[in-house]
C-alpha cells in the first residue's frame, strides 16, 4: 500500500504537460479552420437572388444618338440692364420700388442736378463765343484776302501801263525821236513792276492758305466741342434716370440723400418674360462648344431645344462659362434662379447599339454588366463609347435585344452570375 501512494503522489513532467497542451491547442484550430472553411465553401455555393422589379433594365436596341456634353446651368431672365449714375450726385425722390413693372422711360428716381446743369449752361455760353469767334475770324479773312486781290489788280493796271510806255519808247526810237536809254528805262520799270506783281499773287496765295487752314482748324475745334457738349447733354438726360425698356425692376437704391458716384449702380430692370441660362462647362470641353451649336436645356423631365448663345474662352477655376437660349424663351417651365442641366450636342451618330443612360457610366471606356438570361444575371465585359442624356453608344460585347442592368451593381462586383426573379 505504501508504493502505490508513493506512486500516486509523483508530479508529472513539465515536457509531458507542454506536449499535452499543444495536442489539445492543434485539435480545437483545426476543428475552427474546418468550420470557417466548410462556411466559406457554403457561401460561395450560395448565389444571391434579387428582385427584378428593383433593378433598372435597360434593352440594347439601334438608333440615333446625339453625342452630347454635360454642363450645369441657372435660368436668369434674357435682358437684364444695370442703370448707373451717369455722374457723382445725390439721390433726391425715388418714384418706383423693387417688383413694380415699368414701361420704356418710366422715372425711376431722381438727381440732383444742379452742378451739371450749371456745367451744361456754361457749355452752351462757350458755344455761343465760339460762334462769334468763327464769325469774326471768316470775315478778318475775307476782308485781308480782299485787300490782297484789290493790290494785286492795281499793280496788274501799273504792269499794264508800263507796257504801253515800253511800246511807246520803240515806236519813237524807231522813228528816230527817242533814245536807247529811254527804251532801257522803260524796260526795267517794267520788269521791276512784273517781279512785284509775282511776288503780291504769291504772298496772296499763301496768305490764302494759311487763312484756309485757320479757318479748318477752327472748325475742327468747334466740332469736338460739340461733341463734348452732346455728350454733356446725353449725360444730363441720362441722369434723369427712367426705365430703358418695358420690364420689371427688380433692385433700386431706395437710400433718399444718399450720395452716388459716376458709374454706381441705381437700379436693374429685367424682363422676366423671357428666360435664358448662364452655363458653366469644363475647359476640357472648350473645343465643343461654340455660338449658335443646338443644345437641350433639361428641366425635370422638361427637354427645351435651344442654341448656344456667347462663350466666354476666358478659363476659370478649369471651367469656361457660356449661355443657353432656349428656342422658346417665354416656356412656362422657365424662372430665374432655376438650376437646369444642359446638354451641348457635338455630333450625331446614326445607327449605332445603344442602351440608356445610367448612374454608372462615367465617360467612353471598358465596363462590367450584368446581361440577364432566363433568370439570372451574368456578368459580362463591354466596351461603351460616347453618350448623351438618353442613351449610350455601346462599341463592342453586346448585341441587339439583350436585357442589361444599369442600375448601381457595385456592391455585387467579382461575382460572376446573380439569381434574379
Amino acid at each position: 500500500m505504501k508504493d502505490d501512494s508513493q506512486t500516486m503522489d509523483r508530479q508529472i513532467p513539465v515536457s509531458v504537460q507542454r506536449k499535452r497542451k499543444i495536442k489539445r491547442t492543434a485539435l480545437w484550430t483545426g476543428g475552427f479552420l474546418a468550420v470557417m472553411g466548410a462556411a466559406a465553401w457554403l457561401g460561395g455555393q450560395m448565389v444571391p437572388t434579387l428582385e427584378r422589379d428593383k433593378l433598372i433594365i435597360s434593352e440594347v436596341d439601334r438608333g440615333t444618338i446625339d453625342v452630347s456634353v454635360s454642363a450645369t446651368g441657372k435660368v436668369v431672365p434674357a435682358f437684364e440692364e444695370v442703370i448707373v449714375s451717369p455722374i457723382s450726385s445725390r439721390i433726391l425722390e425715388v418714384y418706383a420700388h423693387s417688383g413694380d413693372s415699368v414701361d420704356v422711360g418710366t422715372p425711376l428716381c431722381r438727381l440732383d442736378l444742379q452742378s451739371a446743369e450749371t456745367d451744361y449752361a456754361k457749355a452752351l455760353d462757350e458755344r455761343e463765343i465760339r460762334r462769334q469767334q468763327m464769325a469774326q475770324l471768316k470775315a478778318n479773312t475775307e476782308t485781308q484776302l480782299s485787300d490782297r486781290r484789290m493790290q494785286i489788280e492795281v499793280d496788274e493796271m501799273k504792269v499794264s501801263q508800263l507796257e504801253a510806255q515800253l511800246r511807246n519808247e520803240l515806236y519813237l526810237d524807231s522813228l528816230g525821236s527817242g533814245t536807247r536809254d529811254r527804251v532801257r528805262q522803260a524796260e526795267t520799270a517794267l520788269r521791276t513792276a512784273q517781279l512785284q506783281l509775282r511776288q503780291l499773287r504769291q504772298q496772296y496765295e499763301n496768305e490764302k492758305r494759311v487763312k484756309q487752314a485757320d479757318l479748318r482748324m477752327q472748325q475742327l475745334q468747334n466740332s469736338i466741342f460739340e461733341k463734348g457738349l452732346g455728350e454733356k447733354r446725353r449725360t444730363l438726360d441720362d441722369a434723369k434716370i427712367r426705365s430703358p425698356r418695358r420690364a420689371t425692376l427688380t433692385y433700386i437704391n431706395t437710400e433718399v440723400g444718399s450720395t452716388v458716384g459716376a458709374g454706381q449702380k441705381l437700379a436693374i430692370v429685367s424682363d422676366l418674360r423671357h428666360f435664358k441660362a448662364e452655363c458653366e462647362i469644363s475647359d476640357t470641353h472648350a473645343d465643343r462648344v461654340r455660338v449658335g451649336g443646338p443644345l437641350i436645356l433639361k428641366i425635370g423631365k422638361e427637354k427645351l431645344n435651344g442654341t448656344v448663345g456667347t462663350v466666354t474662352p476666358l478659363s476659370q477655376s478649369g471651367a469656361i462659362t457660356f449661355t443657353a437660349v432656349p428656342d422658346d424663351m417665354s416656356h412656362p417651365r422657365l424662372r430665374s434662379g432655376l438650376r437646369t442641366e444642359v446638354f451641348v450636342i457635338t455630333s450625331i451618330k446614326d445607327d449605332v447599339l445603344r442602351i440608356r443612360n445610367g448612374s454608372f457610366y462615367s465617360g467612353p471606356g471598358d465596363y462590367t454588366l450584368f446581361v440577364v438570361k432566363n433568370e439570372e444575371l451574368r456578368m459580362k465585359n463591354v466596351r461603351l463609347g460616347e453618350c448623351n442624356y438618353d442613351y449610350i453608344e455601346v462599341v463592342e460585347g453586346l448585341e441587339e435585344g439583350e436585357q442589361v442592368v444599369i442600375s448601381d451593381m457595385s456592391k455585387y462586383k467579382g461575382r460572376e452570375k446573380l439569381k434574379v426573379k
